[in-house]
């Protein structure tokens, strides 16, 4: 494995209950997101960066819409742009595709019967739009959490309001060091540790190593997920 992708970490606490991330990290969504937000920045007479997407990921759609206006110097309010990218959008986003070796450990870890929940920055239209024809892979979570609209979560990641939130709506409430967090954005990482959880990163590919070492643990794919790593019952060969 590259150096740049290894664990600063290489102790691992064992975890009884997991908490995925969903856009970029269970679905693929990112590359839609992207040719959406450059083609409103472009007809705009503006670019939209890599810096500048960077800021974005793992936020709000609120807050998502705020940044894009704000770096970019959009001539609209970050309202016209949040309704221009949900109407550019919605289309796309209800054929994402899961990542790769996301339904193998999924379907392992709810045959294993280890809890797990999503905890999206998505609103909870959006979320459903985009799962819709997911459904019976979505059904094998105990719950989700849509922090774009739930009235628990003041504040989105980097906070880890969501996170917190999450685990405490799991049958047993789990103490946050008993979670693992799956992300793949740097604003999530940080509130998943700083709700003091242990967090998998799989990083967006345009993520600089720099902005990784946040994380209990950094692989390039779910396929590379080991779960006796933490603890949890390992893939039978």
């Amino acid at each position: 494995m590259n150096r740049a992708l290894r664990s600063t970490k290489p102790a691992f606490k064992r975890v009884t209950h997991l908490i995925f991330d969903m856009d970029g990290l269970l679905l693929d969504t990112e590359c839609i997101y992207t040719k959406v937000i450059a083609n409103i920045a472009k007809r705009c007479g503006k670019v939209y960066t890599s810096d500048v997407r960077l800021k974005l990921l793992g936020t709000k759609e609120a807050d998502t819409s705020k940044i894009a206006v704000r770096e970019m110097q959009l001539p609209m309010t970050w309202e016209e742009f949040r309704h221009e990218f949900a109407q550019n959008s919605s289309l796309l986003l209800r054929k994402c595709p899961l990542m790769p070796g996301v339904e193998r450990f999924v379907r392992h870890m709810h045959t294993k019967k280890v809890p797990m929940a999503v905890a999206t920055s998505s609103t909870a239209e959006s979320m459903e739009y985009k799962t819709e024809h997911l459904k019976e892979f979505f059904s094998l979570f105990h719950h989700k959490v849509a922090g774009g609209t739930d009235p628990d979560v003041k504040l989105g990641k980097p906070h880890p309001d969501i996170f917190l939130v999450c685990a405490s709506r799991f049958l047993d409430k789990p103490k946050p060091k008993d979670c693992l967090v799956l992300e793949d954005a740097p604003n999530g990482v940080r509130g998943a540790i700083d709700a003091g959880m242990q967090c998998l990163m799989i990083p967006d590919p345009e993520v600089p190593p720099e902005l990784c070492t946040h994380a209990t643990h950094v692989i390039k794919s779910m396929s590379e997920i080991k779960p006796e790593e933490f603890g949890l019952p390992s893939f039978e060969k």
